[in-house]
């Protein structure tokens, strides 16, 4: 059994690196462990760079905490232009993927909030009158009327990253 350390304590991300893991390895079996470490970048990264810094750091830092896993995941969401997206990067002993989700537009006063230095999981609990949305189905559930979740999406840009660990005879180990 292989061991995944989700670099978030969010039952949101730990729940799609679980379905992901899951869809792409149907054959094998994992345990699933959220741990809560630093990303090192603002709680509201604001740009595609920042943001995939966060989630590259958080994959560091997991691994400092524990180093007998199998796999590392760390998930990071950001802001660049008028869209949000997570960055998703997974690694292993030998091999690294990421991959970047889809991007939601988002409504012109939830961007002015942002830009004020709130951030966008609480913009949205004020807006949708919720509490913790970020912790449930996020932005994206309550802009889509719950047709997709925070966890959707994720599910299908962490099987996107995990494109090198299913192909391995086509990338180089890093």
């Amino acid at each position: 059994m292989s061991k995944i350390i989700v670099a978030s304590a969010n039952p949101a991300k730990i729940s799609a690196v679980a379905s992901a893991f899951s869809q792409a390895f149907p054959e094998q079996s994992f345990t699933v462990e959220g741990i809560s470490v630093a990303s090192e970048v603002r709680d509201q990264p604001l740009c595609a760079d920042e943001t995939l810094l966060g989630a590259r750091n958080r994959v560091k830092n997991a691994r400092k905490l524990q180093a007998d896993a199998d796999f590392y995941v760390g998930l990071e969401a950001g802001i660049d232009g008028g869209f949000t997206f997570a960055w998703m990067v997974i690694e292993n002993h030998k091999q690294r993927g990421e991959a970047r989700s889809a991007s939601l537009p988002l409504p012109p006063i939830a961007l002015e909030k942002i830009q004020q230095g709130i951030e966008l999981g609480d913009v949205m609990d004020d807006m949708f009158n919720q509490q913790n949305v970020k912790q449930k189905g996020g932005a994206i559930a309550m802009l889509t009327n719950h047709t997709l979740s925070r966890s959707s999406v994720y599910q299908q840009a962490l099987i996107l990253a995990l494109i090198p660990f299913m192909n391995e005879q086509w990338f180089p180990c890093r």
